[in-house]
């Protein structure tokens, strides 16, 4: 089972990772400077995960696939690994699919 991990920056931003069960990072999120606004986001992911048309794939400038999980108000809330195929990052938007809605949240802020 996955998990959300709420840890806090240097500069003293919240954000979140989304886990997958294996450790590895699947989605991280952008800096919030309120916890609260942290813990929306993760719930944000929770819902939008699940709609494939919240995912924009992307490509770096080096070649590199990526996505980005967005808000229905099209904010992003989230950021993928860049991937050396497409299939590795569909199988990455599989993971964060199959993993957010039922993942558990860790806070290590506290």
């Amino acid at each position: 089972m996955g998990k959300f991990v709420i840890t806090q920056r240097v500069n003293k931003e919240y954000q979140f990772n989304l886990k997958a069960s294996n450790g590895e990072i699947i989605l991280m999120s952008e800096g919030y400077v309120q916890k609260s606004s942290c813990q929306k986001g993760i719930e944000s992911v929770k819902i939008n995960s699940q709609d494939d048309s919240r995912y924009d794939r992307r490509m770096t400038v080096n070649n590199k696939d990526y996505f980005v999980l967005k808000a229905r108000n099209g904010e992003i809330i989230g950021k993928s690994q860049y991937y050396s195929s497409k299939f590795s990052m569909e199988t990455g938007i599989a993971s964060v699919k199959a993993n957010a809605p039922t993942a558990k949240t860790v806070d290590e802020t506290i």
